[in-house]
């Protein structure tokens, strides 16, 4: 039976804006009464948040394996599913992600240089066939991605300490993506004003949902 929910994710390299465009469509549509769940990933569960840091700051990453870490990023991926996404959809809730397969399909399976074929097999077992309604990809100049990103608060983690060329990598990963999954997947270009940025993204859900979310954008 078809979930009552709505699944939004959202993807970008470092620095694109995603977080903030979360926020304020989290807050638009809970302003209209609707229940929505943010999360990220990896993250958003207990399990998962143990699998981010180990991904992100623990010195015991130093020297992880491309495929050792496709496997960790899938794990935090199945627990979310199970735990947090499915049961939100199905009571009905809005679920808004930072990140979701389509990361993995990026980093490890075209910046990693990971088999496509592996990297496909594996989020197709970790998802168990829940997949975003919409993905919003925002767009944004690798190298201006990661001035953004550096003048963030906060400690660096291991994915922010690539080179330059796994950043233009990953940009083009998504944006050949994107035209293999253009039903799905939108492309905002994220090189505007945070306002601009938002009106893009509302004009690509109403168009995509096609009134789906009942007067909600």
């Amino acid at each position: 039976m078809a979930s009552k929910g709505l699944f939004i994710s959202f993807e970008g390299s470092e620095g694109c804006g995603k977080s903030t465009q979360i926020e304020r469509l989290a807050t638009r549509f809970r302003d209209s009464g609707r229940e929505v769940v943010t999360l990220r990933e990896p993250g958003g569960c207990p399990l998962g948040e143990k699998i981010r840091d180990l991904l992100k700051f623990d010195p015991a990453g130093d020297g992880m394996s491309a495929e050792a870490e496709l496997l960790l990023f899938v794990a935090s991926r199945a627990q979310l599913v199970r735990e947090v996404i499915r049961p939100a959809l199905d009571r009905g809730a809005i679920v808004l992600c930072d990140r979701f397969l389509d990361s993995t399909t990026v980093y490890q399976g075209v910046a990693r240089a990971i088999a496509p074929d592996t990297v496909a097999s594996v989020n197709a077992f970790a998802t168990g066939g829940t997949l975003p309604k919409v993905t919003l990809l925002l767009d944004l100049d690798a190298a201006e991605g990661r001035r953004r990103a550096a003048s963030r608060k906060g400690p660096t983690d291991r994915m922010e300490q690539e080179q330059e060329e796994f950043y233009e990598a990953v940009r083009r990963g998504y944006l050949d993506l994107a035209v293999a999954e253009s039903s799905r997947i939108a492309v905002i270009d994220a090189s505007g004003d945070i306002d601009a940025v938002g009106a893009s993204i509302m004009a690509a859900l109403s168009e995509r949902l096609k009134g789906e979310c009942h007067g909600l954008l």
